[in-house]
């Protein structure tokens, strides 16, 4: 007589990568993970090919609750606008838009869907983060899949090479990417 014996695969709901990797991903963000792996049921790219804005709006409550601020609309006064430059009189003289923004912990969400990776949006949060005043992480999160494309992956294999190689430097304190 044979015996099998099944493992019951162990399934990973929301993945997230903290970078670097030599450190630990900070506690006061366990409180962010949390919202992400709450409404896992309703914004997961294997069930739902919703946009960035959908997804957006599913997270926006428990997001607001955690102290985000977050985008509520395309509408311009609806914005979340993070400064970059400041000209006469300290007015603003240059911001960057994003999906949330978090004072307390000085933390920029984007929240990405199809044209995380297929346009390379992960870098331009990356870059647009990397200019922001007041602004030490970011989080990206990102569809798991994509069109049969792995992005979650993707984006992490880039932050891996990046800072393995250790040819770009940033004073960005930490890059948090979520896949969802």
């Amino acid at each position: 007589m044979l015996l099998t014996i099944k493992f019951q695969k162990e399934e990973v709901m929301i993945q997230w990568k903290y970078f670097p990797t030599n450190r630990m991903l900070p506690e006061t963000f366990q409180s962010l993970l949390h919202v992400f792996q709450k409404n896992e049921a309703s914004i997961s790219s294997d069930s739902f090919e919703y946009s960035s804005d959908e997804v957006l709006r599913v997270l926006r409550n428990d997001l607001l609750a955690i102290g985000f601020d977050v985008e509520k609309s395309k509408a311009k006064a609806d914005k979340i606008r993070v400064p970059v430059l400041f000209g006469e009189q300290g007015k603003e003289d240059l911001a960057f838009e994003a999906d949330g923004y978090w004072a307390e912990n000085e933390m920029v969400l984007e929240v990405e869907a199809g044209r995380a990776v297929v346009n390379y949006q992960f870098l331009k949060d990356f870059f647009q983060a990397c200019m922001m005043y007041n602004v030490r992480y970011l989080c990206i999160a990102v569809r798991k899949t994509y069109r049969n494309g792995k992005d979650y992956e993707k984006v992490c294999r880039f932050f891996d090479a990046m800072y393995s190689s250790n040819r770009i430097q940033t004073q960005l304190e930490g890059i948090l990417i979520v896949g969802y």
